[in-house]
């Protein structure tokens, strides 16, 4: 895509008052981002846009989005990811109201493996804590990339004990990706960098607002299979982003508590709505639509396999297997190579990682 293009398409995504389906609608009427923005005020009014949408578009901030676009450009490991890009992530596109736009640093790729929210408490007992590290712990292990909000408490036990557990975590702000919130996970964020991804809708200088948070609540169930909530008030963040879920068919998991544990009451509320209970990741695992199975026969190979010779290997894993190098290979170039789709390659890693014949690395990933 040439400069001028991806200016106009990150001008109309961070349009306010425009949704998804009003932009679908124009661009159905044949105008590109471009012819969109050069219309000026008389398409605007045809099209009946929204006053905050014509006002924006009247003083376009060019400022932020070329600032926007000199991030990417500065690493290669941050990227812009449009809704309609082959790359955007298919469970999230298919919610009722998918970011226009992502921002995303860290493995990209990570968007198109199986992923299980875990949310719950910025203040949890010792007790919510350690069922935190525990099912984080185990399900990483077993390969799910554990999805948060790298918010205080549940959210940052979360994120660490996928990362003890050599698995792969993704966090989702509710700020732009170069103003961290909470401050304290600073040093968190830099470690979820190193295996995982951090993903906002909002360009990376933007600061952390209220009125953010219960937004990106949407985005952590939308990209998940299901979302565990572990302690929660009836009025916390994570019922919103448990509502998100049941809203768009995910499974909601709960963990039950104390009835003179305030923290439990929305889980115990969750449960009376239809969430399920759970007290092991056997809960979770029998209900995540097949892939319970899929990971136990995957799980099952790679301990019964005492050398590698005897993996078996059909024949898009053995191709693939061959366009990954000795020393880290990028996820780009393994697409380039392969030629399969980005859905294809995530995977067909993953089962060849699970396999132990690949690893993710800091570069990409290797041959073992």
């Amino acid at each position: 895509m040439d400069h001028t293009a991806l200016k106009a398409r990150l001008a109309v995504a961070l349009a306010p008052g425009l949704s998804l389906r009003s932009w679908q609608g124009i661009t159905q009427k044949g105008f590109s981002a471009e012819e969109f923005i050069a219309g000026g005020t008389r398409l605007w009014q045809n099209l009946a846009l929204k006053r905050s949408t014509t006002d924006y578009l009247t003083s376009l901030p060019w400022s932020l989005i070329d600032e926007c676009i000199a991030w990417q450009e500065s690493n290669p490991h941050c990227q812009i990811c449009f809704v309609e890009d082959v790359f955007y992530p298919e469970l999230l596109q298919a919610i009722q109201a998918p970011p226009k736009v992502l921002f995303l640093q860290g493995r990209s790729e990570l968007l198109h493996r199986p992923q299980l929210a875990i949310v719950g408490s910025r203040n949890p007992t010792t007790a919510g804590n350690e069922w935190a590290l525990y099912f984080a712990r185990e399900l990483a292990a077993l390969g799910w990339v554990i999805t948060s909000g790298l918010a205080q408490g549940i959210d940052g036990v979360a994120h660490r004990s996928a990362l003890e557990a050599k698995g792969q975590t993704i966090a989702v702000l509710g700020s732009g990706l170069k103003r961290i919130y909470p401050k304290r996970h600073q040093r968190l964020s830099e470690d979820i960098l190193q295996t995982g991804l951090l993903i906002s809708e909002y360009p990376p200088s933007t600061p952390p607002l209220p009125q953010y948070f219960p937004a990106r609540n949407r985005i952590i169930s939308g990209l998940a299979v299901g979302v565990l909530v572990i302690e929660a008030t009836m009025q916390s963040g994570s019922l919103i982003t448990a509502r998100f879920a049941l809203q768009e068919g995910r499974q909601v998991y709960a963990l039950p508590g104390s009835l003179h544990n305030p923290l439990s009451k929305g889980c115990h509320f969750l449960i009376k709505e239809g969430a399920k209970l759970v007290e092991t990741i056997d809960d979770i695992l029998e209900e995540t639509v097949g892939f319970a199975s899929w990971y136990g026969s995957k799980m099952e190979q790679k301990k019964t396999s005492t050398d590698k010779k005897d993996v078996l290997l059909d024949k898009k894993e053995q191709n693939l297997l061959k366009d990954v190098d000795f020393s880290p290979t990028s996820f780009n170039a393994i697409l380039t190579r392969t030629g399969l789709t980005v859905a294809e390659v995530s995977v067909i890693l993953m089962a060849l990682e699970l396999k132990g014949l690949v690893r993710l690395q800091s570069g990409g990933y290797e041959r073992v």
